[in-house]
């Protein structure tokens, strides 16, 4: 499978003179040399997103993108397929963790049926972007053909392109996406699946093995997918794909993405093998406690703001993490230097 031309060109933000720039103003607020530690580094990393020393955050928004997969016929999910339409339910509702937490931080929250199997009608909050009823099992099929697969990240692309603001975080929510993710970070990086399967909604440990197994023999019986959009096609879920066009296409716009867990850093692997630049764009909001995620953020060289033991999904990291995100452009902005405050500087 080729990659289509629409795939958005991500420039790298290296800039050293501009990198300079922000080093300077950190280094001349009233505090010791690196102090305010990362986030002093997250702000550096916006002011280079954005290109500017004069930062800002505006109008932060997490899309949450809902799929069912046909791997649950595999029986490999604790919780029967139908929980993903009931919480999308929830979702718009309002009675999720994410809808508090992003409620709790002033952020735009946007859900996406990218592909449930369920009917919602139309729905007060639901964007409607539905490709399927869900993947194919991918035990037996690739999961997507490869028109679908380009479908939805053309679909995410379109829902980005929409967007006022330059701050985005990604949340998703469907049955059986951990182990779609689990076999694309096995595809993609390499790792032992034993050492990317975990408990995903919550298994025991001979549920965990026996996903393992759903897994290796999958890989196996698709042992041609290689390059990662065939790799997403075979094994990744219409949320996931969506993700990924989504990620893109925010890169492109020098927004600054916020990465959730293990799905949304699954979605990602595939992202930065299309487009590595991307990864300059990421601030990871935390480590999960779903098996595999740390590994994830190793290969990928990734440090993360927050470590709560969470495994929830819905984007609730990035809701999470979003106050420090204001803490740096504040810090930034609104604190006196030694010259302004007449502080005396270390000699």
């Amino acid at each position: 499978m080729s990659i289509p031309t629409t795939i958005p060109t991500i420039a790298a933000i290296d800039n050293s003179a501009l990198a300079a720039q922000l080093d300077q103003r950190i280094n001349n607020k009233t505090k010791p040399l690196g102090s305010l530690g990362m986030l002093e580094t997250l702000a550096k990393q916006i002011g280079l997103i954005q290109q500017t020393t004069d930062i800002s955050l505006k109008q932060a928004v997490i899309l949450v993108f809902a799929a069912d997969h046909g791997i649950v016929a595999e029986g490999i999910s604790a919780y029967p397929q139908d929980v993903t339409w009931q919480m999308v339910a929830n979702f718009l509702a309002k009675g999720a963790a994410i809808n508090v937490f992003a409620q709790q931080n002033h952020c735009d929250l946007q859900i996406i049926d990218a592909g449930v199997n369920h009917n919602f009608g139309s729905r007060d909050g639901l964007i409607d972007r539905k490709l399927a009823h869900g993947t194919r099992n991918f035990a037996q099929l690739p999961a997507m053909t490869p028109e679908t697969c380009h479908r939805a990240l053309a679909s995410g692309m379109a829902l980005v392109a929409e967007l006022q603001g330059n701050v985005i975080g990604f949340g998703e929510m469907g049955i059986g996406n951990t182990t779609a993710a689990a076999a694309l970070m096995h595809k993609l990086t390499g790792i032992p699946v034993a050492q990317c399967v975990g408990a995903g909604t919550g298994l025991s440990s001979d549920g965990v093995l026996h996903k393992q197994r759903v897994i290796e023999a999958a890989v196996a019986l698709h042992s041609t997918a290689i390059e990662p959009l065939d790799i997403l096609a075979t094994f990744g879920g219409l949320e996931i794909a969506m993700m990924v066009g989504a990620m893109l296409q925010a890169a492109e716009r020098r927004m600054v993405l916020l990465i959730d867990g293990f799905i949304v850093t699954s979605a990602l692997l595939v992202a930065a093998r299309i487009s590595p630049a991307i990864l300059d764009y990421c601030v990871f909001s935390h480590c999960s406690n779903e098996h595999g995620h740390r590994e994830m953020l190793q290969h990928l060289h990734a440090r993360p703001l927050l470590q709560l033991s969470l495994r929830l999904g819905e984007g609730t990291g990035c809701a999470l993490a979003l106050p420090l995100l204001h803490a740096s452009v504040n810090f930034l902005n609104q604190m006196a230097t030694f010259e302004s405050a007449q502080v005396s500087e270390k000699s």
